[in-house]
């Protein structure tokens, strides 16, 4: 919230992100830019350094509201600042078989997605809700874990094949 403040009255203010990064493209294969479920001037800032974005979605109901948003300011971004950002893909997050809830989001979002759906789903798993408490990732917390195993299996189908982009 602070950095949104910061920024606000800077010019270009949206394309702060993606200078700083001009230089570090260079030297990485990948860059990953973690947002908030926000779409304020932080994650503006985001989309227009990213060449694609993974979405992530929690298999409830309310993350089926917010996904017409996402794709809606994608849209404007490549219209309104001639930048052609793709969809990487659908993640599933949070995801539990056992409840019909869980098993009717993700139909949902393969009917809509097709293909941009990954495979791999991120299970709800203890493990992956304790780790930010220990200030640690995941792979560093438990690698054993199922959450560990589910991402480690998502960057191995991400760096697989080339993913339609949407």
């Amino acid at each position: 919230m602070a950095a949104n403040l910061e920024i606000i009255d800077t010019d270009n203010r949206e394309l702060l992100l993606r200078n700083c990064l001009t230089e570090l493209r260079n030297q990485f294969d990948f860059i990953l830019l973690d947002c908030p479920p926000a779409l304020d001037l932080l994650t503006l800032n985001a989309l227009l350094a990213a060449d694609s974005v993974l979405i992530p979605i929690q298999c409830e109901f309310f993350a089926l509201e917010g996904i017409s948003e996402l794709l809606d300011t994608v849209a404007r971004i490549r219209d309104r600042f001639d930048h052609p950002i793709t969809i990487e893909g659908v993640l599933l997050t949070m995801y539990d078989d056992r409840t019909n809830l869980t098993r009717q989001v993700a139909a949902e979002l393969r009917e809509f997605f097709e293909d941009d759906v990954f495979k791999t789903v991120i299970p709800r798993n203890i493990r992956l809700a304790e780790a930010p408490s220990y200030g640690k990732p995941i792979l560093s917390y438990d690698v054993r874990s199922k959450g560990a195993e589910c991402y480690i299996q998502l960057a191995n189908e991400i760096l697989s094949h080339d993913r339609p982009a949407a």
